[in-house]
């Protein structure tokens, strides 16, 4: 085995080597029971998965195609995949059946497998109408489906000598920056871009985040971003290479749960499921009555206030609020949470602060797709700097700042390019090799990176001022009451928000002040309903400059997501699709 393992799969020998006892490398739910399995299970099932493909005429190259929630399965697929030089097209659950088509084939995917009988049903008439697709496997057992265990059954057939030697000729064959995977990106214009990336894009990092951040065999991992997503998919490489158990959550709506059973020490999450955590937890305090009410929300208004700076007196008391109310918040996630990990959006600073002041170390990082993902974060080795993204994770990477602002980026774990579009390549892609990431930030003397917005989302006021949206709108969802916010106001006096409220806070809200209502709708039309939100929403102006505070606003009582369309699949805002949807409403909104 290699010092330095340069290409995925050389992770499981690794796995054997360092952590062969561990029964738990890997653990899914199933039944209600924990089904475990060891390094020694991973290999082997990779190893027979690669030798079944080899037995069905595939050859690398070839590319394989994954839709499925997070489990071990998906692993086995990947690295038998990956070992005999085919490429893994991992796909979103929760994407259109357009995106589906196009990606499929596209992708020239000649084999896919899915979760379960849902997705089966959904993808099989899709896989029909594609001539290179040879069949759809379940992971989950579906009547009248073939099982992902049928290729296994076939590798370990035929697992003599001589299939054992063409693995290994292939494995050696393969090269570092040989392309391994193709990610679509979820784009928020248009169809989605296929983005190549190789081995060592992916191990570059693995090594990296390895280095700054102190983790090992005795950690535990909570996987439930899905695993199709770059930043999970990297963690999972990291927890492979670290030795770290990696238990897959049920689903977003177990995660609770799952946290309490697994008692992780880290995990790998988006803001947004910060902001439902702490939205649950204010909602817990909102509930509780005279002393312990007020000394709920002291400890609170105390963790906004924290800053590595701060003196004794104020750690003092903080030592205090912790012993009283955030050692509780950190029962609720299972009590061993050592780090918490978050990209794929801008974290609202005074959210990160209430964590970190609720004794949670929080590393935000950025990067995109293009870049495998990770350009930077807030590591324990190089320091923390709330707002920030953090430092660049490694001194072969490259970062400088365009003269209109927009964040440029060079290293090893820029892609390859876009899959058949060398046109949309050289776009991003400059002929100095710099890759123009399209978000637009600063470096500070300390080298720590700090994003302010999306280039293509900044838009101008009437008076001349640029505005941001991306911030604002995070402030806007700090709000116990505010769910999702779109700030917008092209060539308008003021910005305004279109917002979708917190419907469970804002009933127990109506519950609590007597308001009778209907139905959502009934309810957000409600005076004292538009009262309490621009009272919030006001309360939100104070933090902002002048040219930024949000006018007039309107409440809807949708909820937007990548199924009906108005988010991509890792939740980011497709503004053109809210500014179609809300046309009539944003029209009447700028009238006033």
């Amino acid at each position: 085995m290699p010092q330095q393992a340069t290409r995925v799969f050389e992770m499981i020998d690794r796995a054997i080597e360092l952590f062969g006892d561990k029964e738990d490398f890997f653990a899914y739910k199933q039944d209600g029971q924990w089904v475990k399995y060891s390094p020694q299970q991973y290999k082997d099932i990779a190893d027979y998965l690669s030798i079944g493909f080899l037995q069905m005429g595939l050859k690398p190259g070839d590319k394989i195609a994954t839709i499925t929630n997070n489990r071990p399965e998906w692993n086995f697929v990947d690295m038998g995949a990956a070992q005999v030089g085919m490429i893994h097209v991992p796909i979103y659950t929760t994407i259109t059946e357009e995106e589906f088509k196009h990606i499929l084939s596209h992708s020239e995917s000649v084999l896919v497998f899915v979760a379960d009988k849902v997705l089966y049903q959904k993808i099989k008439p899709i896989a029909d109408q594609i001539d290179r697709i040879k069949n759809v496997y379940t992971f989950d057992k579906v009547e009248g489906a073939p099982h992902w265990s049928e290729i296994m059954q076939l590798g370990m057939n035929n697992a003599n000598d001589e299939n054992y030697n063409k693995l290994r000729e292939i494995r050696d064959s393969i090269d570092k920056d040989d392309v391994v995977s193709i990610l679509y990106t979820s784009g928020t214009t248009g169809l989605a871009k296929g983005v190549m990336l190789t081995h060592w894009n992916f191990m570059y990092q693995v090594h990296r985040v390895i280095d700054l951040v102190p983790i090992g065999p005795e950690d535990v991992g909570l996987s439930f971003l899905p695993i199709c997503h770059s930043l999970e998919r990297v963690v999972n490489y990291v927890y492979q290479f670290a030795g770290i158990s990696t238990y897959y959550a049920e689903g977003l709506h177990k995660i609770g749960d799952n946290m309490k059973e697994v008692k992780p020490t880290i995990f790998a999450t988006v803001p947004r499921v910060l902001e439902r955590i702490y939205d649950k937890i204010v909602a817990k305090g909102n509930q509780l009555e005279g002393t312990k009410r007020k000394l709920f929300f002291w400890a609170l208004d105390l963790a906004k206030k924290f800053d590595f700076s701060n003196g004794l007196l104020y750690k003092t008391r903080l030592a205090l609020a912790d012993t009283i109310i955030f050692s509780q918040w950190r029962k609720a996630v299972g009590g061993r949470v050592r780090f918490i990990i978050s990209g794929g959006a801008k974290l609202d600073p005074q959210l990160n602060r209430i964590f970190w002041g609720a004794g949670f170390t929080v590393l935000e990082g950025y990067g995109l797709t293009e870049t495998a993902p990770v350009i930077s974060v807030n590591n324990p080795k190089y320091g923390i700097k709330i707002g920030s993204v953090g430092p660049k994770i490694g001194p072969e990477q490259e970062l400088k700042i365009a003269d209109d602002g927009e964040i440029l980026f060079k290293g090893p774990n820029l892609m390859k390019g876009y899959y058949k579009d060398e046109e949309k390549t050289r776009e991003v892609i400059d002929e100095q090799g710099w890759f123009h990431t399209g978000d637009v930030g600063y470096i500070d003397e300390d080298g720590f990176l700090y994003i302010t917005d999306r280039k293509k989302e900044i838009f101008k006021l009437k008076n001349g001022k640029y505005i941001a949206p991306q911030p604002i709108e995070n402030h806007l969802q700090s709000s116990m009451y505010i769910e999702q916010a779109f700030v917008l106001g092209m060539n308008q006096k003021m910005p305004g928000a279109i917002i979708v409220p917190n419907f469970e806070a804002l009933r127990k809200w109506a519950q609590d002040n007597n308001i009778q209502y209907n139905d959502n709708q009934d309810l957000i039309a409600k005076p004292e309903v538009i009262k309490l939100i621009k009272d919030e929403v006001n309360r939100i102006n104070k933090m902002l400059a002048s040219y930024e505070k949000i006018g007039p606003i309107r409440l809807v009582a949708d909820q937007w997501s990548p199924g009906t369309g108005e988010l991509s699949p890792t939740l980011k805002k497709r503004r053109r699709v809210l500014n179609e949807k809300y046309k009539d409403l944003i029209e009447e909104m700028f009238k006033e």
